[in-house]
């Protein structure tokens, strides 16, 4: 885990332009008619008719969790950029910087020989200086380290905009430490499932253990105090669906106010150690957290709190040193995933690049598929969507003109940001070795690490990017206000310059419509136009907005999403908030594109689908949707979006438009008798 996080972002995934073909692309996945099962009535389950044929005919590929259009994207993506990589890491002495660094970096992971030669050897001199530490204190300057090389443990530490103040970055600590997806799932012994986990965790922790050297008793008992540790910082965490409201993770304070509330923590020494700035105030996310685990960190021994700290620094090593590390790390994410194989190593590297130098290979990426053309048609649209929401603010029965005016200007600030930065991260510090994998690992690290620390209490850089270019995502990000969509998902089924507007509206106008609408969901409508936590509604507009925002978490409440598992309402409202409100913004903006036709080509049927049709046709598709079981659980529990099912069904069953578009009567399954609408 790495020191700092980015600041939050509600996503579209939780993974319009077209691009050029490239001789290792693979075809992307447009609209067609295939995917509908038409023995299904679209009144009754709107997302098996327009995915039935899809779901019959697609398997999920064995070293996927899920098949989804985000993710047969992001395949094709990382075959772009794997010819990119691997061009670069065959260049020789005449590659530029840029292309030393990431063919580097590739060339060090796909160089399977080495890594199996060095073992566990690349880890070692973490554990041994862990090993060393002789007092609790040093041990917090040993946490320090390995949190700047992104194998952290205990706690988060990281920067981001002040919740009152957006233009100015500052420090933040939080709760953290965790090996297992939740708090949830160490906490929770009504569902056998967490209880399994759990137990897969042990079992994970004692391999790693004996693959470092120790013996199996050794291991057991490594593994025990791991899961000591860790289910008492679980205990001590806030729960997802209470972080969402940002009130409760808005806790500013002085520094010596914070490091009073767990002295064990040792926090002004961990900040030099880290090499923070001296700054004078902060904000703690979750001060319960730091006070309930200063109580752990006193009871529990210093050889314990050492084994719990090598753990961390094993499992973040584990999937780059050799083979038998590599398999148990994928065995107990096997557990969380239902994956059948490990993604072939290529891919692995290419995702590593990603991750490590993303605006380096984003870059390459950007040159070989993304032009000028597919951000003007972007814009485009994007500002039909903002219109059409603009027009849907105005005439809500339910808000009043006071607020209306707030809303206008809030979205009339909203900046979009699209396909790729205006200027690129500079990762000339970053030293990259085509021999040393871990090392580069670590380095690369490091490098994101004191950059983010380096922008405490200083002013907010708006023009920096929370995602890399290929990145088959989008979102809204609160204290930014702005909408960001990298090149990575401006291609079918989303976008695609031979469909009609229907479809492509449908597609992507969904996404744009999605993503402004978190500026106004439950969490966004918190912020103001300049991205400052600040409450800019009339008492009574918020109870109204509370009243409809209830109705969308009870309703998602009672989808039943794998087995016996309903979704959490509350935990995915903003993200069902946003599909209904994108959904009705985007519909509207066909409408006017379709009424601002003077030739009547617009509104023609193709194939015998009126516009509207196709327009739920294109937003269906984008959901189309294959779960592994494993997977579908672990994302109930974790995830703030619905299942795809719902992403859609949930959707049309709240709008007239639908039911008028496909003829659906009073009773049927997709007509909601008592239909939420919030935007």
């Amino acid at each position: 885990m790495r020191v700092l996080r980015t600041c939050p972002a509600l996503l579209l995934f939780f993974a319009a332009a077209s691009f050029a073909q490239t001789p290792s692309s693979k075809p992307a996945p447009g609209f067609s008619l295939d995917t509908i099962d038409k023995t299904v009535d679209p009144c009754v389950d709107f997302y098996q008719y327009a995915c039935g044929n899809w779901i019959k005919n697609s398997e999920i590929p064995p070293d996927q969790s899920q098949w989804v259009s985000f993710v047969e994207l992001r395949e094709r993506n990382v075959d772009i950029e794997r010819g990119i990589l691997e061009k670069a890491a065959a260049g020789g002495t005449s590659r530029s910087a840029v292309d030393q660094r990431i063919g580097d970096l590739y060339g060090s992971c796909m160089d399977e020989k080495a890594v199996e030669a060095k073992g566990m050897a690349p880890v070692k001199p973490e554990l041994d200086r862990v090993a060393a530490v002789q007092d609790k204190g040093a041990l917090i300057d040993e946490l320090a380290h390995l949190d700047l090389v992104g194998a952290g443990s205990l706690f988060n530490f990281y920067s981001q905009s002040d919740l009152h103040n957006a233009d100015q970055v500052i420090a933040y600590i939080d709760q953290g430490g965790l090996s297992l997806p939740d708090r949830d799932y160490y906490i929770k012994d009504d569902n056998p499932k967490m209880k399994e986990m759990r137990e897969h965790l042990v079992e994970y922790v004692t391999q790693v253990f004996m693959l470092a050297g120790q013996t199996p008793q050794q291991a057991a008992d490594s593994a025990q105090t791991v899961l000591r540790i860790e289910t008492a910082l679980a205990k001590a965490s806030m729960d997802r669906t209470a972080r969402r409201d940002p009130k409760n993770r808005d806790h500013k304070m002085s520094r010596d106010e914070a490091v009073a509330l767990g002295p064990n923590f040792y926090l002004n020494r961990y900040f030099v150690a880290v090499g923070a700035p001296n700054f004078s105030q902060l904000n703690v996310t979750n001060p319960d957290f730091f006070k309930q685990v200063n109580g752990v960190l006193e009871s529990e021994s210093l050889d314990s709190l050492k084994t719990y700290v090598s753990w961390h620094a094993l499992d973040t090593a584990a999937p780059w040193l050799s083979q038998p590390f590599v398999d148990a790390n994928f065995k107990f994410q096997q557990y969380l995933t239902g994956q059948k194989e490990i993604q072939a190593r290529w891919k692995r590297c290419v995702n590593l690049t990603d991750r490590e130098l993303g605006e380096a290979l984003g870059q390459k990426y950007v040159d070989a598929t993304f032009g000028a053309e597919g951000k003007q048609r972007m814009l485009k649209m994007v500002d039909a969507l903002e219109k059409s929401l603009a027009e849907d603010i105005h005439e809500l029965s339910w808000m009043s003109d006071e607020t209306k005016k707030e809303a206008k200007v809030k979205l009339d600030a909203i900046r979009n940001k699209i396909g790729y930065p205006d200027v690129y991260r500079d990762y000339s510090s970053v030293v990259i070795k085509s021999d040393d994998l871990l090392g580069n690992v670590a380095r690369a690290n490091a490098f994101e690490s004191k950059r983010q620390i380096g922008k405490i209490d200083k002013p907010l850089d708006r023009k920096e990017w929370s995602m890399t270019p290929p990145t088959v995502n989008a979102y809204y990000s609160p204290p930014f206000n702005e909408i960001v969509f990298p090149a990575g998902i401006l291609q079918p089924p989303f976008f695609d310059k031979a469909m009609d507007d229907s479809v492509n509206f449908g597609g992507i106008g969904l996404v744009i419509g999605h993503e402004l609408t978190h500026g106004f969901d439950d969490q966004g409508r918190k912020y103001d136009p300049h991205g400052n936590l600040h409450d800019w509604w009339t008492e009574q507009d918020g109870k109204e907005f509370e009243k409809r925002a209830s109705c969308v978490a009870d309703e998602y409440s009672n989808f039943v999403a794998v087995d016996d598992l309903k979704l959490n309402g509350k935990l995915t409202l903003g993200e069902n908030t946003a599909d209904n409100g994108g959904a009705r913004i985007a519909l509207m903006a066909l409408e006017h594109m379709i009424a601002d036709d003077k030739t009547g080509k617009e509104g023609r049927k193709i194939d015998g689908y009126t516009p509207e049709q196709r327009f739920f046709l294109g937003f269906a598709r984008v959901w189309c949707e294959k779960r592994r079981p494993e997977a579908a659980r672990t994302r109930v529990l974790t995830d703030p979006h619905s299942p795809g099912k719902y992403r859609v069904d949930g959707v049309v069953q709240n709008m007239p438009e639908f039911q008028k578009a496909w003829g659906c009567k009073a009773g049927q399954p997709m007509v909601a008798e008592n239909a939420c609408h919030v935007w």
